[in-house]
C-alpha cells in the first residue's frame, strides 16, 4: 500500500494500518507510537482519540491480524484443494508455501506478539489463543471425520506452527514445507 492510498483512508484506519505493517515487520516493542503517529500521517490528540495506549493499538492489530491471516488461509487452502479422491489435508502445504515464500513474511505475528509480550497483556495472549484455535478449526474438515479429527487437527496446527518458525529462523521456505509435507505424508497427504 502506498501512502497515496493510506492518506485517502480515515485516521483510526491509517493508523491501524501503520501498526499493522510496523508490528508485523518491525516488532510490537521495537516500534514507538511517536513513529506510528508519524508513519500514519495523524497528530498525537487523534491518535489517542482512536487508541487510548498502545496496548490498545496492540490488540485492535491483533484483531485485524487474524481477519486478514484467517480470510488468507481459508481461502488458499480452497485454492489449493487438492484433484478429487485425493486428502483433502494436500491443501495446506502448498497454501503455506504460499505465505512463506512471500517478500513480506516475517512469521506469526500471533507467535511472534507472544514471544514480545508473555503474559504482560493478557487480552493479547487470549487474542493469541482463539487465533489458534481457530486455525486448528480451519484445518479440522481436511481430516476424516471420527473421534480423533480435533487431536489430529491440533496435531497438524503443531506442525504448521513449527513449519511458521522454521521457515522465519531459516529465511527460506524449503526446509520448513519439506518437513511439514514429510509429518503431513502420515496424515496421508504426502507431496
Amino acid at each position: 500500500m502506498t501512502s497515496t492510498d493510506l492518506s485517502e483512508r480515515p485516521a483510526r484506519e491509517r493508523i491501524l494500518l501503520t501498526a499493522h505493517d510496523l508490528f508485523y515487520r518491525d516488532g510490537i516493542r521495537a516500534t514507538g507510537i511517536d513513529r506510528v503517529i508519524a508513519e500514519a500521517g495523524v497528530t498525537k490528540v487523534t491518535f489517542y482519540r482512536h487508541f487510548p495506549s498502545k496496548n490498545d493499538l496492540v490488540l485492535a492489530f491483533l484483531a485485524h491480524r487474524h481477519g486478514v491471516w484467517m480470510a488468507w488461509f481459508v481461502g488458499a487452502l480452497q485454492r489449493h484443494a487438492p484433484r478429487r479422491g485425493a486428502p483433502p489435508l494436500e491443501a495446506v502445504v502448498p497454501a503455506l508455501r504460499e505465505w512463506l515464500a512471500s517478500d513480506t513474511y516475517r512469521g506469526c505475528a500471533f507467535i511472534n506478539a507472544t514471544a514480545e509480550l508473555g503474559t504482560t497483556l493478557p487480552e493479547a495472549l487470549a487474542a493469541v489463543r482463539q487465533h489458534k484455535a481457530d486455525m486448528t478449526a480451519a484445518i479440522a474438515p481436511l481430516l476424516p471425520p471420527g473421534r480423533g479429527r480435533k487431536a489430529d487437527a491440533e496435531a497438524v496446527a503443531l506442525a504448521v506452527d513449527g513449519a511458521i518458525v522454521r521457515a522465519q529462523m531459516d529465511g527460506s521456505p524449503d526446509a520448513a514445507v519439506r518437513a511439514l509435507a514429510r509429518l503431513l505424508h502420515g496424515f496421508g497427504a504426502g507431496h
